[in-house]
């Protein structure tokens, strides 16, 4: 296909980015830059620093760490079981880890709540068992719950193809040369797997860093993260400058997590000693 076909295909493509990213960002920035009037401010840029946005902020970090944390915690040593397993027909594995992708988000979320409710199925099941019951619904370890069965496809699917694209032979080679398992983990497998590891954590954190329905559903609306204050900013105070804002100051946010995490990936050394 010649260069100008490829080109005047891209157009449609270029047309919607455009029209549906460019221009409503450059409307957000707008706003964010400006007051009522429409007079240029920085107060609704830096807003983010009032001690209820930075609570809010502080929050919404913690908990996509700990979010990012748990996904790892699950996915690595999945990968790393299913490389060694005999079953080798990925494409089953990866079909049964976005099987539950494709029931809609928000009946997940009320399946999750059903889930841990104080009448729900895991209390009732504890009750029958004469065990203590379990209470986390509106409190902050929900929403992680929430955010980490939502989200741990990301991570998992990026660390499986990683870990499964490791050859072989190396691996062996390393046994071969007196290295333990321990050491072929932390020589071998952890640093040629630090790419996928770091492309998970880029597509776990960022979102949970941007959550607000999950903390509604499953919070209560007790929680309060910092995408719930900036929809209630657009929804309910109708304050879009404010809105905008903070909209402006979590992208800022993103944008350097992910210029870290992609970096650390991107450029994780690939030569290694045994």
């Amino acid at each position: 296909m010649s260069r100008k076909k490829v080109q005047v295909l891209s157009i449609p493509y270029i047309l919607w980015v455009i029209g549906f990213t460019v221009i409503p960002l450059l409307f957000v920035f707008a706003k964010a830059s400006t007051n009522a009037e429409g007079d240029l401010t920085l107060e609704y840029l830096l807003a983010i620093f009032d001690p209820v946005h930075r609570k809010a902020l502080l929050l919404s970090i913690a908990l996509a760490f700990t979010t990012s944390l748990i996904c790892v915690v699950i996915s690595y040593p999945v990968a790393l079981i299913l490389k060694t397993s005999k079953f080798k027909n990925t494409k089953i594995i990866m079909f049964v880890m976005i099987l539950p992708m494709w029931m809609n988000f928000i009946l997940r979320i009320l399946a999750i709540q059903l889930l841990i409710s104080k009448n729900g199925v895991i209390n009732h099941l504890l009750s029958m068992l004469n065990l203590p019951s379990l209470n986390i619904i509106n409190t902050p370890a929900a929403i992680v719950v929430g955010m980490v069965y939502d989200y741990l496809p990301y991570m998992l699917l990026p660390v499986l193809n990683c870990v499964l694209a490791i050859p072989d032979d190396i691996i062996e080679a390393g046994k071969d040369l007196g290295a333990g398992r321990l050491r072929v983990f932390t020589r071998i497998l952890l640093p040629l797997s630090l790419s996928g590891i770091g492309s998970g954590i880029t597509m776990v954190f960022v979102p949970s860093m941007t959550e607000f329905v999950i903390a509604n559903i499953l919070g209560g609306g007790k929680i309060q993260l910092l995408g719930n204050v900036i929809e209630q900013e657009f929804s309910v105070s109708m304050n879009w400058n404010l809105g905008s804002g903070l909209s402006v100051a979590l992208m800022v946010f993103v944008l350097i997590t992910t210029f870290l995490f992609g970096h650390d990936s991107s450029g994780s050394n690939r030569n290694f000693v045994l």
